[in-house]
């Protein structure tokens, strides 16, 4: 889906969903205390076939009438506060997309798939 503005002068703009993903994700790994943006994968012996496979986007976009909700979903480092932290991600994703694109967000939700430690490895960012 996309936002189309017709009002421009001299032509029209649109902006993806995508875009709007891409600019919520960047905002998020601003956050400190946010490790990555993931979307959780499916584990347990019945699911060794599969394990790698993503449940669900990392970052999903619904526009309606020129709004968007946005949720977004994280791992998060041990020992931060979720709450501060998830308040903090609301704000930053809010922020940035209005003022890039001059949509609304009207909602940002924050789904903390996992925590990990500073000390584990790293783990390779979904795109």
């Amino acid at each position: 889906m996309e936002v189309t503005n017709s009002g421009a002068m001299k032509g029209s703009l649109q902006i993806s969903t995508d875009v709007i993903a891409k600019i919520a994700k960047l905002a998020t790994l601003e956050v400190e205390g946010v490790r990555y943006v993931s979307g959780g994968v499916l584990s347990g012996k019945g699911f060794a076939f599969v394990r790698k496979m993503p449940i669900q986007k990392p970052i999903v976009v619904e526009l309606s009438d020129d709004v968007a909700e946005i949720t977004v979903n994280v791992v998060v480092t041990y020992g931060c506060k979720i709450p501060q932290l998830s308040e903090q991600i609301q704000e930053n994703v809010k922020s940035a997309v209005q003022n890039m694109t001059c949509i609304t967000v009207s909602k940002v939700n924050v789904i903390v798939n996992g925590v990990v430690q500073e000390t584990s490895a790293s783990v390779e960012e979904e795109e």
